[in-house]
């Protein structure tokens, strides 16, 4: 029976912790030269890729800024749903998220704005509103500012980018 308690405790102690709304630190993911390609312009970012389910659920979570030219690549080995959304929980920045298809092409672009409750349930969720494959986080105001929209293509490797 102590063991049981013991466990019981524990295990309350831990749920306590799990509440606090705190981020685990950021694991250091790769990062792959990229470009948004328009039909008048090339626009150079470098994303990091966050291509396992663990990267994905924390995405850009705790962070306090992202360079300009700086963004998140969510990679899914199979197609989402036009259902499928992301959150902004424990997201400290505005940003902006492009839904991209098979070939890179943007179908849908949504501005997402921080969370700051501490309880997940209570931030709102943003649908892709498309099928997609892959998402792309920049901070808010990029795709407007840098003239990238919808039918725009994401072109990923630096020899991808450099003929255009």
């Amino acid at each position: 029976m102590r063991n049981y308690g013991t466990a019981l405790s524990l295990a309350a102690m831990l749920a306590g912790c799990s509440g606090s709304g705190a981020v685990e630190p950021s694991v250091s993911l790769p990062v792959h030269a990229a470009c948004f390609v328009t039909d008048s312009n090339t626009v150079r970012v470098q994303l990091e890729v966050a291509d396992t389910a663990q990267e994905r659920r924390k995405g850009l979570m705790g962070r306090e800024s992202l360079a300009a030219d700086a963004g998140m690549l969510f990679q899914y080995k199979k197609v989402r749903g036009p259902d499928y959304s992301f959150w902004m929980y424990q997201t400290l920045i505005p940003l902006d998220i492009a839904y991209l298809d098979e070939q890179g092409i943007i179908g849908n672009i949504r501005q997402m704005e921080p969370c700051e409750s501490t309880n997940g349930a209570r931030c709102p969720s943003y649908p892709a509103e498309i099928e997609f494959v892959s998402a792309v986080e920049m901070n808010m105001g990029f795709f407007e500012a840098s003239g990238i929209g919808v039918g725009d293509r994401l072109k990923l490797g630096e020899i991808n980018c450099s003929s255009d």
